[in-house]
């Protein structure tokens, strides 16, 4: 078990891209994609997690989080019984001072949508600000990605 602080935000542009030293597939569905709790299955690359959310605190910086290592296998078969819709696309991770930035390229119905996220110790650390960086919209919950599986970005107006 294990608190999460992180800060999301969204990306001007895929230059992010040329300062990226890893980047894998995800494949991801919500068993339960409950506002006090979601349950998540993803497959990244060879291997596969489910993992529990609590609720987070009302800047949207912390929550809960409990992940475990599955079998590829079963995740397959996890995926199935998931809520619509599956979300895919590639993250890609990006160094910059002290943290690593995860950068999420979505596919599919979330075509279009890139957003980053960088995880702290404490919910005041500063951490340097890359040019690519954009709005930020931590707390924001159209952009948790249950809330994505629910109403894809190419469903926004």
């Amino acid at each position: 078990m294990s608190v999460e602080i992180e800060r999301k935000f969204l990306v001007k542009n895929d230059t992010f891209k040329e300062e990226s030293c890893q980047k894998k597939y995800l494949k991801q569905g919500y068993l339960n994609s409950d506002k006090t709790r979601t349950v998540r299955i993803r497959i990244a690359n060879d291997s596969a997690f489910i993992t529990i959310k609590g609720k987070s605190n009302k800047a949207g910086t912390t929550r809960f989080e409990w992940e475990k290592e599955i079998n590829k296998t079963e995740a397959e078969e996890l995926l199935l019984l998931c809520e619509p819709t599956i979300i895919e696309k590639t993250r890609f991770l990006v160094k910059k001072g002290n943290h690593v930035f995860e950068i999420d390229e979505f596919y599919g119905d979330n075509q279009g949508l890139i957003v980053a996220e960088v995880e702290l110790t404490t919910e005041n650390e500063n951490f340097e600000i890359p040019k690519w960086l954009g709005k930020e919209v931590t707390g924001d919950i159209k952009y948790y990605n249950s809330n994505l599986s629910k109403v894809p970005f190419k469903n926004w107006t």
